[in-house]
């Protein structure tokens, strides 16, 4: 397939609750597969949101290049990585590059963590004058790390701190504040519906609610119940977050808890256009064809150029690693591709590498599901 004829923008329009496109290829042909949107009626405060489609917050892989291409993809907001409340790290290169909202569209929404109400207000402060549009606040990660500090997911079990926290967060800005927790500690003490009632009482715009407690880290399934029981507690936008990742699920967990919206993380790493595809199904009940090998390669080799451009070319080709393996694995005969492509250090090489493995005739990959 021409690249440049991929790429080109095709007319679409919307008739019948579907998705219409005027090419004869339909949504797959002529560059159109990564065209499209959903539309809905969900805010955060003011902020009235394309969609209600979200993309997680995940440390190391949501920086500006990969939310940028999620909201292109179909994404109806995009939350950054987590900026520390600690404001000796604000001059590191990380944070600044975590602080980079250059050509991001709006609304841009901000991250913080910590576990002191004062630092986490003066960090809200600090990212709205940044051009933060929303404030994010993490109870919910359940890295060792970030527990021992007794931030993220460990302020669940000190529910007094958790309205402190809010508090002084939501009186410190004019913007929305959200939150993200999981359901609990352990499945002892699952306490997301009083987490929840703090919430809404404190001024939160919207909670976002992981469906596993901090002791399930990522093992098992997610769970659903609890998520439910939040929404009916409270007159809040909830968002649903843990294991989506299909459309069918998508829809299952819509209807099973009655959330006003979605959240997906892990579901989108080398394969961003799942906000798309769950859009589209959500809308008219039918699936979007598989993008083919072809076009998952040019879309990585878009991604990884804009890795270089953002990063330098050197922490870029590291950076690029992870995704190249998130979009690959999913492709027939991937893992000497992975093999190979892991041992170089050149921008141009990864770039060829996969130009070979993707886009060049011949050497049967599959598609990508």
């Amino acid at each position: 397939m021409d690249a440049i004829g991929y790429w080109q923008p095709c007319q679409v329009t919307r008739h019948s609750g579907c998705i219409c496109s005027s090419s004869p290829e339909g949504a797959i042909g002529n560059g159109n597969y990564w065209t499209g949107e959903a539309q809905s009626d969900m805010r955060i405060g003011t902020i009235k949101l394309d969609n209600n489609l979200i993309l997680a917050p995940m440390a190391g892989v949501t920086d500006r290049p990969f939310r940028q291409l999620c909201r292109r993809l179909g994404a109806g907001l995009a939350v950054s990585e987590m900026i520390s409340s600690n404001k000796t790290l604000w001059g590191s290169r990380k944070t600044i590059r975590r602080l980079d909202f250059n050509g991001e569209p709006g609304p841009v929404a901000v991250q913080i963590v910590g576990s002191e109400p004062a630092a986490m207000a003066r960090a809200a402060r600090m990212n709205a004058d940044n051009g933060a549009q929303i404030i994010d606040i993490n109870m919910g990660c359940p890295a060792k790390k970030v527990c021992k500090a007794d931030a993220g997911s460990a302020l669940l079990r000190n529910e007094s701190l958790v309205a402190d926290i809010i508090g002084a967060v939501v009186a410190a800005v004019d913007i929305p504040v959200t939150l993200k927790i999981r359901t609990g500690w352990d499945k002892q003490s699952r306490n997301g519906t009083r987490i929840a009632r703090i919430a809404k009482q404190e001024g939160i715009s919207a909670l976002a609610v992981h469906g596993r407690t901090r002791a399930c880290g990522f093992a098992g399934s997610a769970e659903y119940e609890t998520i439910r029981n939040i929404k009916q507690s409270v007159d809040l936008p909830v968002i649903a977050n843990g294991d989506i990742d299909t459309p069918e699920k998508a829809l299952q967990v819509l209807r099973s808890t009655g959330a006003d919206g979605l959240m997906i993380g892990r579901a989108a790493q080398g394969r961003p256009w799942v906000f798309r595809e769950i859009a589209h199904y959500i809308e008219t009940g039918e699936h979007l064809a598989h993008p083919t090998p072809e076009q998952v390669g040019e879309l990585l080799c878009e991604h990884l150029q804009n890795l270089y451009s953002f990063y330098g070319t050197k922490q870029g080709v590291r950076v690029a690693r992870k995704h190249i393996a998130w979009y690959s694995k999913r492709q027939q005969n991937s893992i000497l591709f992975r093999q190979k492509i892991n041992t170089t250090d050149s921008a141009d090489q990864q770039l060829l590498l996969i130009r070979q493995f993707f886009i060049q005739p011949g050497g049967e990959r599959g598609v990508a599901a």
